[in-house]
């Protein structure tokens, strides 16, 4: 099981490392969405993996799961949506104010030449 996690957490860090990389906005947003996911996963399982285990501990039971990652991740969860959502606003501004959607873009000069 703990294979299983820890290449699912590899396989999208390295992806989210790949398109954050591409010099086009939509693939740098969606890496950073991968690597924010991959983030949750590593928070989720750092409050070791149980299967069938109450969260909270009560009379008779032999074994609990950690609440305490599970309520970072649901809050990071929420942070993560709000901050996607202002990436893709502030790039879908920046897209309409210039038609292109690189980068990095390097601002023209504009040197006038006044005779």
């Amino acid at each position: 099981m703990e294979l299983l996690v820890a290449s699912a957490i590899g396989i999208l860090t390295a992806g989210g490392l790949y398109l954050v990389l591409r010099l086009r906005t939509f693939p740098v947003i969606l890496g950073v969405s991968l690597l924010t996911y991959a983030v949750n996963v590593f928070l989720f399982a750092s409050g070791r993996l149980t299967v069938g285990a109450p969260p909270i501990l009560h009379d008779g039971a032999t074994s609990y799961a950690d609440p305490v990652p599970q309520a970072l991740v649901l809050t990071a969860i929420v942070i993560s949506f709000g901050m996607t959502a202002v990436v893709v606003m502030i790039s879908l501004g920046a897209f309409l104010g210039s038609n292109d959607d690189h980068v990095d873009d390097q601002a023209e000069e504009t040197t006038g030449t006044s005779s």
